[in-house]
C-alpha cells in the first residue's frame, strides 16, 4: 500500500527479514522470499543495492527447492531482476534461465502463473537481448505454452497473451508471428482466436514491417480462415482482424476481393449476429480500401449494406448504419453509392426505432428534409444522453445545410411542449445552431420568443440564450447591447427561475467580452444583479454568485470592492454574509490587483507621506 514511500525503510526491512532465507523450518523460507518480493515490488524500479545480501540465498535456493517453495523464490527472484542495472540483468537472467525452463513443464497451475510472470518481467528487462531470449528461452516457452489446453483456461490465457507480446518487444514481430501464425488453421476454436488476439497484439504494437511476404500470405490466408469457421461470433476476432488489416495498410490490396467476398457472405448470413459482424468488419475495413483506391469494391459494399436497411434486429441495423456511414466518410457524400438522396428517405422511418444503438447511429449529416427535424424531436425524449445529444448535434448539419430559419421554428416551437428534458435539448440544439450559422441568425427570433406570456417559453428563450453566449464566447460583443433589454426584464422578474438563467446569461456574456470595452453594459447588468444577492434558493444564489465573480474578469476587482464595501460592516450579519462572500472570492481571485483600490488611511493622523504605489500609479 505504502509503494515507493517504503524506499527509506528499505535496507531496515529486507536486513530484518533476510535471515529467514536460512531458516530449518520451509514454511519460514517461504513467507520470507514471498515478503522480499513484495517489497522489490513496492521499491521498483529503486533500491537493488539494498537486496545484495539476500541474492546469493536466493539464487540457492532456485536450485535446492522444489514446489511452493520454488514458487516464492522464483516470484522473489522476478521482482528483484528489474531493479538491476542492464549489465548485470543478463547473467542473471541466465542463471535463472534453466530453472524457468525445467519449471515449464509443471503441472501446478500456481507455479505456471508465476513462471510466466518471471518470463515477463526478465523478457522486459533493459540488459535482456533479443537474441538471448531467442536461442535460450522462445523455443521451450512455445513448446510448452502454445499448446490448446491453454486456451481453455482464462487466466492462463490471458498471461500467455502478455508475456508473449512482451517478448516480441525484444525479438521482433517476425519471431512471434512465424511460430504461430499456422496454428490460424488449428481446428481449436479457442486456440485459434489466443493465435489471433496474440497476433493482433504484437502487430498493433510493433507493426508489419518485420513481416516478410510469405509469412504475410500465410497470416492473411489463415486469419480467413479463422474469421470464416468461428461458430461463435467474438469481438476478438473482429478487432484482431482490423487491427492487422490496419497495419498491413497497401499490402493487404491483392487480398482486398476475397476478404469482401467473405463480409458479402456474411451479410447474407440467417444469423443475425453473422451479419452485424460482418457490417463491423465493413466499418475498420473502409479506410483500408480507401487507401488501396478500390472505390468500386466500396460501392459494391455500400449498395448492398443499402439493400440490408431493412434488417429487423437492432444490434445487426445498428452496425450496417455505422458501415454505411463509415463508407460515406471514405469516399464522400459526392461519390456515394447509393446517393445520399436515395439513402436518407430509408434512414428517414428508422429514426422511430426505440432502440438505443440504433438511435445514437442514426444520426447522420442529413443533407436535405425538414421532416427529419420533426423525428428528430421524438429523440430528444430518449433515455440515454448519447442519443440526446447526437440528436441536438443533427440539427446543427441540417441548419448548415438548409438555412437556419426553418430549423429553429421547428426548435422554438417545441419550447412549448411538457416534458422539460426534451425542452432543454431543444435549447442546446438552438445554441448549436447559433454557433453553426451565426448568432444573428438566432438571437432575433429568441427575442422575439421572449414576448411570449407562456412561462415555459420565456424560461426556453433564457436557457436558449444562456447556451448560446456560451457557446459563442467573443461574439458576444456584438451582442450584447442588443440582450441589454431582455436581461433587465429577466433580472427584475419575480420569478427566481427567470434571475437565476439570467445571471447565468449574465455569467457568459462577462466572461466572453471580458477586455473588449463593454465595461458599460456589464455594469448596467451588475447594478441589476447585486440586489440578487440575498436570495434564499441554493440554485439561483449560485448563479448569482457565479454572475458577480465573472464581473471580476469583466470590469475589475475594484469596482467588485466598492460595492462589497458598502455591506462588509453592516451591523445585521445576514446583510454582511452575502458581502463577506463576495468579498472573499474577489480577494481569492486577484489579491495583487485589490491593493490599488484599497482605501488610504494616512489622514487620520494629519501625517502628509506619497507612498510608492502612488508615486508608480
Amino acid at each position: 500500500m505504502m509503494g515507493c514511500a517504503i524506499l527509506p525503510h528499505l535496507k531496515n526491512l529486507v536486513d530484518c527479514v533476510e535471515n529467514g532465507l536460512q531458516d530449518e523450518q520451509q514454511k519460514v523460507k517461504t513467507m520470507t522470499a514471498l515478503a522480499l518480493s513484495a517489497l522489490a515490488e513496492a521499491a521498483a524500479p529503486y533500491g537493488i543495492e539494498s537486496f545484495e545480501n539476500v541474492l546469493k540465498p536466493l539464487w540457492v535456493g532456485t536450485r535446492q527447492h522444489r514446489g511452493k517453495g520454488l514458487a516464492a523464490f522464483l516470484k522473489a527472484i522476478g521482482f528483484i531482476i528489474p531493479l538491476m542495472d542492464s549489465d548485470s540483468t543478463l547473467y542473471f537472467v541466465k542463471e535463472v534461465t534453466p530453472t524457468l525452463i525445467r519449471e515449464f513443464q509443471t503441472a501446478d497451475e500456481e507455479m505456471k502463473k508465476i513462471v510466466l510472470k518471471v518470463v515477463k518481467q526478465c523478457a522486459a528487462t533493459d540488459g535482456v537481448t533479443g537474441q538471448f531470449l531467442k536461442e535460450e528461452m522462445i523455443p521451450d516457452f512455445f513448446k510448452n505454452f502454445w499448446i490448446r489446453r491453454m486456451a481453455l483456461d482464462r487466466r492462463n490465457y490471458k498471461q500467455v497473451v502478455e508475456t508473449t507480446v512482451t517478448l516480441s518487444e525484444k525479438t521482433g514481430a517476425g519471431e512471434i508471428v512465424s511460430r504461430i501464425v499456422n496454428e490460424l488453421k488449428d481446428e481449436n476454436e479457442p486456440f485459434r482466436k489466443m493465435v489471433l488476439e496474440t497476433l493482433s497484439q504484437v502487430i498493433g504494437k510493433l507493426g508489419a514491417a518485420d513481416i516478410d511476404e510469405r509469412l504475410e500470405i500465410q497470416m492473411v490466408d489463415g486469419m480467413i480462415y479463422a474469421f470464416q469457421e468461428q461458430t461463435i461470433e467474438d469481438q476478438v476476432m473482429l478487432d484482431g482482424f482490423g487491427t492487422i488489416i490496419n497495419a498491413l495498410g497497401m499490402r493487404i490490396k491483392p487480398y482486398l476481393t476475397q476478404i469482401v467476398s467473405t463480409v458479402l457472405w456474411r451479410l447474407n448470413n440467417k444469423n443475425a449476429r453473422t451479419r452485424q459482424q460482418a457490417a463491423d468488419l465493413t466499418t475498420k475495413l473502409a479506410v483500408v480500401m480507401k487507401q488501396c483506391d478500390e472505390d468500386a469494391l466500396l460501392s459494391k459494399l455500400g449498395l448492398v449494406l443499402f439493400e440490408q436497411l431493412g434488417e429487423e434486429f437492432p444490434e445487426a441495423l445498428a452496425s450496417i448504419i455505422t458501415a454505411e456511414m463509415a463508407i460515406a466518410n471514405v469516399i464522400g457524400m459526392d461519390q456515394m453509392n447509393p446517393p445520399i438522396r436515395d439513402l436518407l428517405p430509408r434512414m428517414t422511418p428508422i429514426l422511430r426505432n426505440r432502440h438505443e444503438k440504433i438511435a445514437a447511429q442514426n444520426t447522420l449529416e442529413p443533407e436535405n428534409g425538414m421532416r427529419i427535424c420533426f423525428e428528430l424531436l421524438d429523440l430528444l425524449k430518449a433515455h440515454k444522453k448519447a442519443i440526446r445529444r447526437a440528436a441536438v448535434n443533427t440539427f446543427g448539419y441540417i441548419a448548415r445545410a438548409l438555412g437556419p430559419q426553418d430549423v429553429l421554428q421547428v426548435l422554438l416551437t417545441n419550447l412549448r411542449v411538457q416534458e422539460r428534458q426534451s425542452r432543454v435539448c431543444s435549447t442546446v440544439a438552438i445554441a448549436i445552431v447559433a454557433e453553426t450559422c451565426g448568432p444573428y441568425t438566432c438571437i432575433p427570433a429568441i427575442l422575439n420568443e421572449y414576448r411570449t406570456a407562456e412561462l415555459n417559453v420565456r424560461t426556453g428563450a433564457l436557457k436558449a440564450l444562456s447556451f448560446l453566449t456560451e457557446y459563442v464566447a467573443e461574439m458576444n460583443r456584438d451582442y450584447v447591447y442588443s440582450l441589454v433589454g431582455i436581461l433587465e426584464d429577466a433580472l427584475t422578474e419575480r420569478d427566481a427561475v427567470h434571475r437565476q438563467t439570467a445571471a447565468t446569461v449574465v455569467k457568459h456574456l462577462a466572461l466572453g467580452t471580458a477586455g473588449l470595452g463593454r465595461e458599460d453594459a456589464l455594469l448596467h447588468f451588475l447594478n441589476l444583479l447585486h440586489p440578487n444577492i440575498f436570495e434564499q434558493s441554493p440554485h439561483v444564489i449560485n448563479a448569482v454568485m457565479e454572475a458577480v465573480e465573472s464581473m471580476r474578469v469583466a470590469v475589475g476587482p475594484g469596482v467588485l470592492l466598492r460595492y462589497a464595501l458598502q455591506g462588509l460592516f453592516h451591523p445585521a450579519r445576514k446583510v454582511r454574509e452575502p458581502f463577506c462572500r463576495i468579498y472573499n472570492t474577489n480577494y481569492m481571485g486577484a489579491q495583487d490587483a485589490l491593493v490599488p483600490y484599497y482605501p488610504d488611511f494616512g489622514d487620520i493622523n494629519h501625517v502628509y507621506r506619497r507612498d510608492d504605489l502612488m508615486a508608480i500609479l
